[in-house]
């Protein structure tokens, strides 16, 4: 058995898994974004709670830059503190177990690459949508990650700057599904915290106001798809985060990317575009993939 954990900005997310994959017992535990005591304590908690006799390995999915090889963190995510933080060498030598760390965004990849929706594809992104843009980039079924550890933080591109100010428009705020969610959710007078569901009923339901921003979201979207289509040339593109379970969300994707196609007729690119297979357990799977696939990097040294 190993123990994975998925640090998240609200709750760490455990569970207990075997080798192909299958979850034996999960749960959670809120997480404190406070300081770096706090947020040990939560760790700590989670892994003494288990009979350490039976678990081969941890595998952690964490937010931040992470240099898989140290397992150094860098800048943290929702955990500034975490900045330059070695949680791998510190739960080593507390546990005395293996232990292997990975971006949250490219545990989601992973998870797809692993068992998902890109498994049988050479080449793929996946993309997740949520606060921002994660996922990863897949190469020869090898998840690339750069010289500096950047490659697949789609976030960070541009959509359009102004000459003038300088001021740039970035694609992970451009496409914030949170964001875009609580747009209706304000327009349409939504105040309680379940308002996902209900904001997906009114774009189904063709409601103008709804339908306006979530097309203007999509076309969005459709733009940087064909921009990384003619960057990457991927077989397959997998669109992850909370969202994608809505069946609505990849039909209008299919629809903008064609409405962009016919505007500009230059684009010749025809990008595949698939759900991932994994929702909220994506980096689960991912970590614990990572963990199979660092340690056997270890063993052929």
């Amino acid at each position: 058995m190993y123990l994975v954990i998925d640090i998240g900005g609200t709750f760490a997310k455990y569970a207990l898994m075997d080798a192909a994959g299958n979850i034996n017992a999960k749960g959670k535990r809120p997480t404190s974004r406070t300081n770096l005591i706090d947020f040990e304590h939560v760790i700590d908690s989670i892994i003494d709670d288990h009979d350490l006799t039976t678990i081969n390995g941890i595998a952690i999915s964490c937010p931040g830059t992470i240099d898989v090889d140290t397992g150094m963190i860098y800048y943290g995510g929702s955990f500034p503190f975490l900045h330059e933080v070695n949680l791998v060498n510190r739960l080593e030598e507390k546990y005395g177990k293996d232990v292997f760390i990975e971006n949250d965004g490219k545990c989601a990849a992973l998870a797809e690459l692993w068992l998902g929706s890109v498994k049988d594809a050479k080449d793929s992104v996946v993309l997740v949508l949520g606060t921002g843009i994660g996922g990863g980039i897949i190469i020869d079924k090898k998840l690339h990650r750069g010289v500096h550890l950047s490659a697949g933080e789609v976030s960070y591109v541009m959509n359009q700057i102004d000459p003038l100010t300088k001021k740039a428009q970035f694609f992970g705020l451009e496409c914030s599904a949170v964001e875009m969610v609580q747009r209706i959710a304000e327009i349409k007078k939504l105040e309680d915290q379940t308002y996902g569901e209900r904001v997906f009923e009114y774009i189904k339901q063709n409601d103008e106001e709804a339908n306006a921003i979530f097309n203007a979201y999509c076309i969005t979207l459709a733009s940087q798809i064909l921009n990384l289509q003619y960057i990457l040339d991927p077989e397959v593109f997998a669109i992850g985060g909370g969202i994608s379970a809505q069946p609505i969300l990849l039909e209008r994707i299919h629809w903008a990317i064609e409405e962009v196609k016919k505007t500009n007729p230059i684009h010749i690119a025809n990008p595949r575009i698939v759900a991932c297979q994994f929702q909220n357990d994506a980096n689960l799977y991912g970590a614990l993939y990572h963990f199979f696939v660092s340690k056997e990097k270890l063993i052929m040294r």
